[in-house]
């Protein structure tokens, strides 16, 4: 038997050296082997600590999966509102615990489906809504006050929280116990997706407007998931994910305490959104560094004194942006890696991709592998049975330490240029993501990054795969449905609702009371967005180059 290795400097020696410097996807260097030499000046209690505890890093719930299961949703909405009713339906007979709403383009932008733009568009990529009406077959059969439910909506955010709302009340629902939440995040939309419609500083009125309305009427409902997703799909780094989402969190909380809100009364409500990407053990530390990173902020800079407000608590969802047409049975492998990483990173909330979704909408048989893949890891792998696992491991430790580090001279940066505002307005952050998108493609250009399937494994013929198809005879459908509730509704309140609406906006008192007595009396999301758009004008994008 061969001696054993007696010192680290022998350890590491016998280690066989890489081909290349191996680089994680943010470009940290990776060494073959790490020790507790690694790890000099680390700090347990101050940089890990306990789960429940500050700083957070092992968790934000002191028994973690142990006492609760994350909530496992599956983001579903396609054509109008029956259909989406009956996936809806399907997913809770299979298991699901949370619903998770796509809304197509035109609800998105704030355009009903007989607007000429929303042209072909209507029900494509979401669900269709354009009035109180359609919010309730949406949910029809559903308890609302019995489900939590995500709805993916930034722009008309205030006008979808408030069908629910409205459609709530309907059920006879005690509106205190509503649980769920809005995206609501208008920032990443400059920055990365483009369904925006009023200027930043409109925009961020709004939002202010709908956290003040909900703490007081709807107080179990999350306000707003900050989400770093959208960016990563836009091909940022983990790094960059990690320091603008907070970033983009330091402006919310910034501009809620300019509107006169007290941050222990908002901020216990706000939560997160990320990616899982399939760099397994960055992934797991790039939770866990945005966690710690989120304590200190909210405690330090912002001076919040109730520990829930110091709570970085998120949702995550697998990585679309990594799903390939090539091969397409390989994205079933990418998800449940992907989805370990956010267990393991301690998500509270998890959507996993359907295996199709590169070449169309989720069939239900997709749909119901993605969400046994949760159910396996949740009940056969064992992940859940101890809290953060992985914690002291030398490389997970140094990893974290090293995203928090380079996130944390992102966000210096960002200070420097004024805050996130001005860094969006001034195209650094967009430049930046374009710039590690760029990069990243060359890689697979160049095969320095294999893309199994697609740069390298390919097969020479492809096995066609059954795909969802919307019925073209949808639209059509709903464009009648619309037109209908507007001959019909009474006009006198529909009037005088979109008026105070009106007023609401150009005097500066809280839009949310007046936008539900809008859906209330079948105003519809274009024609509150249109009157919106009417004093706050549009906003145009700058161009990066």
């Amino acid at each position: 038997m061969a001696d054993k290795v007696k010192t680290e400097e022998e350890a590491k020696a016998a280690a066989p050296p890489p081909a290349a410097e191996e680089q994680a996807s943010s470009h940290i260097p990776v060494r073959p082997l790490y020790t507790p030499a690694d790890m000099e000046g680390w700090d347990y209690d101050r940089q890990v600590g306990y789960p429940g505890q500050y700083p957070y890093t092992r968790g934000v719930q002191a028994t973690m999966y142990r006492g609760r299961l994350w909530t496992m949703r599956q983001y579903a909405g396609m054509g109008d509102a029956e259909e989406s009713n009956k996936r809806y339906k399907y997913l809770l007979a299979n298991g699901t615990t949370g619903l998770s709403v796509a809304f197509d383009l035109p609800t998105q932008i704030g355009l009903d489906s007989d607007n000429p733009l929303a042209g072909g568009e209507v029900g494509k990529v979401g669900v269709a809504i354009d009035s109180i009406e359609d919010m309730q077959r949406l949910f029809d059969g559903i308890a609302l006050a019995k489900i939590s439910t995500s709805m993916t909506i930034n722009a008309t955010a205030s006008i979808l929280l408030a069908l629910y709302v409205a459609v709530a009340k309907r059920q006879g629902g005690d509106l205190r116990k509503l649980s769920g939440t809005v995206q609501n995040d208008v920032l990443k939309e400059y920055i990365a997706r483009g369904t925006y419609i009023y200027p930043p500083q409109q925009a961020m009125r709004i939002i202010t407007d709908l956290f003040a309305w909900t703490n007081e009427h709807v107080p179990e409902w999350n306000t707003i998931s900050i989400s770093g997703y959208h960016m990563r799909e836009a091909g940022s780094t983990a790094v960059q994910e990690v320091a603008f989402t907070l970033g983009n969190g330091m402006a919310y909380v910034q501009a809620a305490i300019h509107a006169g809100l007290d941050v222990d009364k908002f901020a216990p409500r706000l939560s997160f959104f990320f990616n899982a990407h399939s760099n397994f053990l960055e992934e797991v530390a790039k939770f866990r560094a945005a966690r710690r990173m989120w304590a200190r902020i909210m405690r330090e800079h912002f001076k919040a004194r109730n520990p829930k407000s110091w709570m970085l608590r998120f949702h995550t969802q697998t990585a679309g942006s990594t799903l390939t047409a090539q091969q397409p049975e390989n994205n079933i492998v990418r998800t449940a890696i992907q989805a370990l990483a956010a267990v393991l990173g301690g998500t509270q909330s998890l959507h996993t991709n359907s295996y199709d979704e590169a070449l169309a909408l989720p069939t239900e048989q997709a749909a119901r592998i993605a969400l046994r893949t949760q159910q396996v890891i949740a009940f056969e792998s064992g992940a859940p049975q101890t809290i953060d696992p992985l914690a002291g491991s030398y490389y997970i430790e140094s990893l974290t330490n090293e995203i928090e580090r380079r996130a944390a001279a992102y966000l210096e940066k960002i200070q420097a240029l004024g805050g996130m505002l001005k860094a969006i307005e001034r195209g650094y952050v967009q430049q930046e993501i374009q710039n590690a998108a760029y990069e990243y493609q060359q890689q697979v250009d160049r095969l320095e990054a294999v893309v199994v399937g697609v740069n390298r494994f390919e097969v020479e013929e492809e096995r066609a795969i059954p795909i969802q198809r919307i019925d073209p005879g949808l639209e059509s459908k709903q464009v009648e449905r619309l037109r209908a509730l507007r001959a019909r509704r009474d006009a006198g309140p529909w009037k005088d609702a979109l008026g105070k609406v009106e007023e609401a906006a150009r005097s500066g008192t809280n839009l949310m009371p007046h936008i539900l007595r809008a859906v209330e009396a079948c105003a519809t999301v274009g024609e509150i967005s249109d009157t919106m758009r009417k004093v706050f004008g549009e906003y145009k994008e700058a161009v990066v180059i």
